[in-house]
């Protein structure tokens, strides 16, 4: 696919290094001569300095004969506009753009057609806010992920010592569990991947990734580590964007409190929240996180803009008592220095957008798509369509469903059953596959099993 991608900062950057090594032309366009020099250097990519949303600098791009637009400046009017001019000028097929302000999002008649037209609005802040909403959701899970409108969730927990299946061969997990259907889609150890087997034995610290329909998560979680008691209390450190969704998000169901410096947004947030206490400071002052009983607090959340301030926050709150840290890390070289340390989740914005915006790249039907593992795997959801002489999957057995290396189908979602572990299972026209690619060079033939032939019309 020939992509333009409007913004070189870190998502922009994120995604032109995804993109590039799947063999798409790209081009970055940016006013930052020296960010788009960096990326030139280390990726095979065109890059065009200028302001994004002038037409003439669109055309120096290639938006004449671009298959796609992904605007994700840090200005939410530059990649409206861009998007406007893109389509009016050059009839860009899809065109995605980034916008952060709710005062935008929330008015849905706007991004049409016949006004803005945009095809697919992404917001980092809600993708992250929902990321960290399911990890409170499931104590204990480093990563939770919903397929087909949340009927299955793929979650990924680190095996401790102690739990039930540890030093047990994967094939335990059914007689451990008779009435669950799961299956264990893809075991990372020592930050190397691991294909499941039935004879494959967990060890502690194995990050297993496994997939079950959602009612079931919880007793698979069980069988992998000590189960965790549920959060009450939450501290947020910052109240921007994220701070203040999270917070309107789980203010019913935990007592919330937020810390935030500046005293003019700490005035908006108590006005615009309901139960959630909002404090004025600094998320670092010892005193303050001692006042507020830090000891006694279930999740300490450093959500602010600065990755320095929230790792430091974060260590403070974890030594002074906190039961678990998370923090959002911009970049990926503190992700996996800090993550599994002191601070037990960093959550990291640029692949949680990513994952939305993959979704769109992809080609067959796929559904969506979630990047794991910093980008090395995908988490894919497909549906087949077709008939059994177009298509490469309906009407045969899963067991008979050539897949491409490194690649495993963790369940069939047909209708609202999650169908899981079955290899004499006829696939159907509409079944959605949900796949675990541990390596992403393979991902190009994913898709084709899912691209219906010639005789599909």
């Amino acid at each position: 696919m020939k992509i333009i991608i409007l913004g070189a900062g870190q998502v922009g950057g994120t995604l032109a290094e995804h993109l590039a090594s799947e063999a798409n032309d790209i081009t970055v366009v940016d006013t930052d001569t020296e960010r788009l020099r960096d990326l030139g250097d280390r990726l095979d990519i065109r890059t065009v300095v200028g302001h994004c949303s002038f037409p003439t600098v669109l055309r120096q791009a290639g938006a004449d004969d671009a298959d796609m637009l992904v605007a994700v400046t840090n200005s939410d009017e530059t990649n409206m506009v861009a998007c406007q001019v893109a389509h009016t000028l050059f009839r860009t097929p899809t065109k995605i753009a980034r916008v952060r302000e709710a005062a935008y999002i929330t008015r849905t008649e706007l991004f049409s057609t016949e006004a803005i037209p945009i095809d697919v609005l992404i917001s980092p802040e809600q993708a992250v806010t929902n990321h960290i909403k399911r990890l409170i959701e499931y104590p204990g899970a480093l990563q939770v992920l919903d397929f087909a409108d949340g009927q299955a969730q793929l979650v990924c927990v680190r095996a401790y010592y102690g739990g039930p299946l540890v030093g047990q061969e994967l094939r335990q997990l059914r007689a451990h569990m008779p009435n669950v259907e799961t299956r264990v889609a893809a075991i990372f150890r020592r930050d190397r991947p691991i294909f499941p087997t039935g004879d494959t034995i967990i060890e502690v610290d194995d990050e297993v990734f496994f997939i079950a329909a959602r009612g079931h998560i919880r007793a698979v979680m069980s069988e992998l580590r000590r189960m965790e008691d549920g959060y009450r209390k939450i501290i947020i450190a910052g109240g921007g964007h994220v701070g203040e969704r999270l917070a309107e998000a789980i203010e019913s169901r935990y007592q919330v409190k937020i810390i935030e410096i500046n005293a003019a947004r700490c005035r908006y947030l108590s006005d615009s929240l309901d139960t959630s206490i909002v404090l004025q400071g600094s998320a670092s002052d010892r005193d303050l996180l001692v006042e507020e009983n830090i000891d006694e607090v279930d999740i300490f959340l450093a959500l602010t803009n600065d990755d320095e301030a929230n790792i430091m926050a974060s260590l403070l709150a974890k030594r002074l008592g906190a039961r678990k840290v998370m923090a959002i890390i911009n970049n990926p070289a503190y992700a996996d220095l800090v993550q599994g340390g002191a601070i037990d989740i960093a959550i990291s914005p640029q692949l949680a957008t990513l994952s939305t915006l993959l979704t769109h790249v992809r080609r067959g039907d796929i559904v969506s798509v979630h990047s794991l593992r910093r980008g090395a795997a995908e988490a894919i959801e497909a549906i087949a369509h077709g008939d059994r002489k177009s298509s490469k999957v309906i009407g045969r057995r899963l067991s008979e469903i050539k897949l491409p290396p490194a690649t495993t189908i963790g369940a069939i979602i047909r209708n609202d059953e999650v169908l899981i572990d079955d290899d004499d299972l006829v696939i159907q026209a509409d079944d959605h596959f949900i796949m675990f690619v541990v390596d992403k060079k393979y991902i190009r033939d994913v898709e084709r099993l899912f691209q219906p032939g010639l005789t599909f019309f």
